[in-house]
């Protein structure tokens, strides 16, 4: 047998670590249970997150975490591919010796092989163990990384338990961030979820400002109390805080659909039963690495020693009434600002560049022991009136063409390709399309050498524009300083190409009446997006990625303490997008029999015929539907439903966001359709995504109905100014 270069040392077995249930109660009872079936990945995760530091790692066994063949350390300095081609060949060792166990053989096993033997049952079969050889997976350790976020966590936990017990949630929790960033407020995944708690763009919208000059998502505070209102609601929508926990990784969607497949609440027999091409590793296991690192925490100095915690975060909060650069306002506080920057965390780079001012209305975040809120205050009032702005500033934007890459679009406009990823929330540099329009890290008013500057004209009061002719979706683009995707997912449209003189187009997204009642129009008649197979392939590539940081500096700089999660997109949307067994669906708002055809690529009649329905007899909400699947697969199909979907959230939640619940209580008279669009001014959507067990053909007074309570987000930056290189 040949010797396998890296250190290989036995594993050891952690025994069972039982925590005070009390510790976690709210009402007496323990709401993180910890199932005895589940408590060898429980102790899987223990060990990742006290026993080995990311200079190693554990290659074990997918499903069965608790049988762990080798514990691999890496030199120091070691390159990714190295790294990667010793993983690789560990793998190839283990794989060798399972398919040889597999092969019947039970005596004359070297010392090795007998130890691989001895990690299964004993009456584990030839078919388990070659199955066994297919499912070894490497795992970073996370010691370095854990013990520096307890460190961190000094700064926000108090306010994090705070703010749970003040929302009714368990503290317990305040684990969460362990498993997500290790408490590191700037985490950036690779996947685009950000801050300590790792929202994505669209579920973080849903509870906070996330836009070209801020991302709340990365202030510690504001998206604390976002967590909250998201658990509480995943909570209401699953039942328990297993289900709930796991619908944070998942979705609340996944999460009841497991539910209704297996047939149980109990998290242990989703986690070993439950098979879905989304439920992927990190999904099974987000649950029990809440649990180890729950215990971890709790347990801190029995692991680590003593260690230093970091105080308390102890900021003040002043508003700002206009736009004003970054730079002016810390020279006025006689601040650096670098230490505003660190206190603003949510405050993008374009603003600590000078390219976008800080917003009128953003609540300035200043060190209490520097000055006060009062003075603060009484200092930004006396700054010059010129020095104020009542709009965002502008910035300059390129199309891509055919043959651009990022480098050479840097290159000719003189800025770093890291900041234009930064700027355009690109997380692949190579990964850029034609017609696309990429965001400079240039103010509009800037000279640029080789490029024509033009403006776009006043962006219509309600987001819409009607086709003219001779328009086409790429010129309609640069006319209001958008791109051809962000026009194709808001409209719905199936073919860029297909759009024809006098049909409207959502071209912006507007807060108001207006935007809404266009979006909720518009979605309701027309076709949903198809999203392009790139697209869908980075997703799939994204759901089945293993977890393994690309090089220990990435293990160190972004990795959040659990393998990355899949974070799907309708994370916060309880609704079932799936396809049944049977071929059926449940009919969604606002879904019309012709989005079923468009996504089916068949005829409205076809459908009609199949589900017995008469000539323009509407579906019904909530009632299950027959489809035909001849042409297009149920995989294809969900894609473009999650599409439409994702298309309608987003256009919705970059006007509004989510800032709590009230129940009502269906009175005489009241309809749905009136609490939603008179009373509340919420679209029935979100209603029904708050209340997804309520049947909304049978409310009857006395019926207690969530209702989503909305705050428009502040006005946007104004519509940017768009280049052009010019030949030469």
């Amino acid at each position: 047998m040949r010797a396998i270069p890296c250190k290989i040392l036995t594993a050891t077995v952690l025994a069972c670590m039982i925590i005070c249930p009390a510790a976690y109660a709210t009402d007496g009872q323990d709401p993180f249970p910890r199932p005895a079936e589940l408590q060898p990945d429980i102790d899987f995760w223990t060990r990742v997150y006290t026993e080995i530091d990311s200079s190693s790692g554990f290659l074990h066994d997918d499903r069965h975490l608790g049988v762990v063949y080798a514990k691999l350390r890496f030199p120091p300095n070691l390159s990714k591919r190295e790294r990667r081609k010793q993983i690789t060949r560990a793998k190839q060792h283990y794989r060798n010796i399972l398919l040889k166990l597999a092969s019947g053989r039970r005596s004359g096993l070297n010392d090795e092989q007998g130890r691989v033997l001895q990690l299964w049952p004993e009456k584990v079969t030839n078919r388990g163990l070659r199955a066994a050889a297919q499912r070894l997976r490497f795992q970073l350790g996370q010691k370095d990384k854990f013990l520096a976020g307890l460190m961190r966590a000094g700064a926000w936990e108090d306010y994090i338990r705070r703010t749970l017990r003040e929302q009714g949630l368990p503290e317990g929790l305040a684990a969460l961030p362990h498993v997500e960033s290790s408490y590191h407020p700037l985490a950036y995944s690779h996947r685009g979820a950000s801050g300590l708690w790792q929202f994505t763009r669209s579920t973080g919208r849903r509870y906070m400002r996330v836009d070209r000059a801020v991302d709340e998502r990365r202030d510690p505070f504001i998206s604390t109390v976002a967590a909250a209102r998201l658990l509480k609601h995943n909570h209401a929508a699953t039942g328990t805080w297993p289900l709930a926990i796991t619908a944070y990784n998942h979705g609340t969607s996944g999460v009841r659909r497991a539910t209704r497949k297996i047939g149980t609440t109990d998290i242990a027999p989703i986690v070993r039963r439950y098979k879905s091409r989304r439920f992927g590793f990190a999904s099974r296991n987000f649950y029990v690495a809440f649990l180890a690192a729950l215990h971890v925490s709790s347990n801190a100095t029995r692991y680590f020693g003593a260690f230093h915690r970091d105080p308390p975060a102890d900021n003040t909060t002043v508003k700002l009434d206009d736009y004003i650069a970054a730079e002016r306002v810390a020279e006025q506080l006689r601040l650096p600002l670098t230490e505003l920057r660190h206190h603003n965390p949510a405050l993008r780079k374009t603003v600590w560049k000078g390219l976008q001012r800080i917003p009128a209305g953003y609540q300035l975040r200043v060190p209490h022991d520097s000055v006060s809120a009062s003075d603060a205050t009484r200092l930004l009032a006396q700054i010059d009136r010129h020095e104020r702005h009542s709009v965002q500033q502008r910035e300059q934007e390129y199309v891509v063409e055919r043959g651009n890459t990022l480098s050479t679009i840097a290159q000719q406009f003189g800025v770093s390709v890291s900041d234009l990823m930064e700027i355009n929330d690109l997380r692949n540099r190579n990964l850029i399309r034609t017609g696309q329009l990429i965001r400079l890290p240039l103010p509009a008013t800037a000279s640029v050498a080789g490029t024509t500057v033009t403006r776009p004209p006043g962006l219509p009061v309600d987001g819409l524009y009607t086709v003219q002719p001779g328009d086409s979706i790429s010129l309609i683009a640069l006319r209001f300083g958008t791109d051809q995707t962000t026009l194709k997912n808001l409209n719905a449209l199936t073919n860029i190409e297909r759009i024809e003189a006098g049909q409207t187009l959502i071209v912006t997204v507007t807060p108001g009446e207006e935007r809404q009642a266009a979006v909720e129009t518009l979605a309701a008649a027309t076709p949903a997006a198809e999203e392009s197979e790139s697209e869908l392939e980075e997703q799939q590539i994204a759901l089945v990625e293993s977890g393994e940081p690309a090089s220990l500096d990435e293990a160190h700089a972004l990795g959040p303490a659990q393998p990355p999660a899949a974070h799907p997109s309708l994370s916060a949307d309880p609704s079932d997008y799936s396809v049944a067994d049977d071929g059926t669906i449940e009919v969604q708002i606002p879904e019309t029999l012709g989005h079923y055809a468009d996504w089916l690529d068949l005829s409205t009649q076809r459908l009609r015929d199949k589900n017995d329905l008469d000539f323009e007899q509407p579906v019904i909400m909530g009632k299950r539907l027959k489809l035909d699947f001849s042409l297009v697969s149920p995989e294809l199909f969900e894609d473009k439903r999650r599409a439409f979907h994702i298309a309608l959230q987003e256009a919705f939640f970059s006007g509004y966001h989510i800032v709590g619940t009230r129940d009502h209580t269906v009175r005489t008279g009241d309809s749905l359709w009136l609490l939603a669009h008179y009373t509340y001014r919420v679209p029935i959507w979100l209603i029904r995504q708050y209340n997804p067990d309520l049947d909304f053909a049978n409310v009857r007074p006395g019926i207690k109905v969530v209702v989503p309570l909305l705050e428009t987000l502040p006005t946007g930056p104004q519509p940017p100014a768009s280049v052009e290189m010019t030949a030469g």
